[in-house]
């Protein structure tokens, strides 16, 4: 396989100028429209899983106290709804740290 290095290097050269006009000619970035940071998006997901569990153990121990307000139903369906929310938070994670490692692995 025979690599031409002049070629080569001439195209390349012509790829960087042609990085650097596309740079100069593009559009400011556009900020996120939104007024809340992903932190405090983060934050308040994770608060929300936490409230869940908490009503959740509150319910099952009332429930085994007696107190006569709360089915089985009502301590089942908060049950569920804490776990369903720990479960999809846990894959969102599992997600974001897949996609740290690809990034990390990435030749630079």
């Amino acid at each position: 396989m025979d690599i031409k290095a002049q070629s080569l290097y001439s195209e390349l050269q012509s790829l960087a100028r042609q990085a650097s006009l596309d740079s100069s000619q593009a559009q400011p970035l556009v900020t996120n429209p939104s007024s809340q940071n992903f932190g405090d998006m983060l934050k308040q997901a994770l608060d929300n899983v936490n409230e869940l569990q908490f009503d959740s153990r509150n319910k099952q121990v009332a429930f085994e106290m007696g107190d006569k307000s709360l089915s089985l139903v009502d301590v089942m369906v908060a049950k569920e709804k804490s776990g369903i929310a720990f479960e999809a938070t846990l894959q969102v994670r599992n997600k974001v740290m897949e996609a740290y490692k690809q990034i990390m692995n990435m030749p630079v």
